[in-house]
């Protein structure tokens, strides 16, 4: 949502760091495990607290970097690799702390009419989040694979969408990952001055009737500290995504 994210900001080479993947055999009569991963700790040379690189993007892969508190960072300069990072510093929107500017108390009044559903345009949503245009950053993080294996997510109820229409046009939405037991904000876009912020609003009435109180948003940006956002430690934010899931709510539909 949530990711201001730049090419080549890593500070990194190929070094061969990589997450290894635990194989199974495969015997008659019996069904195939889950696939289980190795996460090794964040590089504490790197700021952004890389974990691993390589090409993995299957579900599987996504739903384990989730869950601790992992996530992939794709990088213009390295087209061979995927960077995976656990940032020293996360950033989180608690519900409680919620601020709404006066500006966009009156974009709210004024674009009264517009629809917001969830989970009915994925793929319409990330297309447009990949297209839209990002001042300061050169291309975007969310490449045709990462399209590809977010929209294997959804099909697998782990990434949702927001879509905010005017009639039948999109003109807003934003879309994250829920594999890890807390929404994680992953990108937003609108067409209209302040929809996406409105998405967001629709996303924290959805998340709060089904008792979650904050959201993941990875990076703290200005829009989204004006909005009540801050950081927390790494090990603060395992804490409470260790809570999370333990708590176990269904956040969609």
């Amino acid at each position: 949502m949530m990711r201001a994210k730049g090419a080549h900001r890593l500070g990194i080479s190929l070094a061969p760091l990589r997450a290894d993947k635990t194989l199974f055999l495969r015997l008659p009569g019996t069904r195939m495990p889950a696939p289980t991963f190795f996460w090794p700790p964040p590089d504490p040379a790197n700021d952004l607290g890389l974990v691993a690189l390589d090409r993995d993007l299957s579900p599987d892969r996504l739903v384990s970097a989730y869950r601790h508190g992992i996530f992939p960072w794709p990088d213009a300069m390295l087209a061979d690799a995927i960077p995976w990072v656990s940032p020293a510093r996360r950033a989180i929107l608690e519900f409680d702390a919620l601020h709404l500017p006066r500006n966009l108390l009156r974009s709210q009044r004024a674009l009264a009419t517009l629809r917001f559903t969830t989970d009915t345009a994925f793929e319409a949503v990330i297309q447009a989040c990949a297209a839209a245009p990002r001042p300061g950053q050169r291309g975007t993080w969310i490449t045709p694979a990462m399209i590809a294996a977010y929209t294997a997510l959804h099909r697998r109820g782990q990434a949702h969408s927001v879509e905010a229409w005017d009639g039948d046009i999109l003109v807003g939405g934003l879309y994250g990952v829920t594999a890890g037991g807390v929404f994680t904000g992953e990108s937003m876009f609108h067409r209209i001055d302040d929809v996406s912020k409105l998405c967001v609003l629709h996303l924290i009435g959805h998340l709060r009737a089904r008792g979650a109180t904050w959201i993941d948003i990875q990076q703290l940006t200005r829009h989204f500290a004006l909005l009540g956002a801050r950081e927390i430690t790494r090990g603060q934010f395992l804490a409470r995504l260790a809570a999370e899931q333990r708590a176990a709510r269904v956040l969609f539909p």
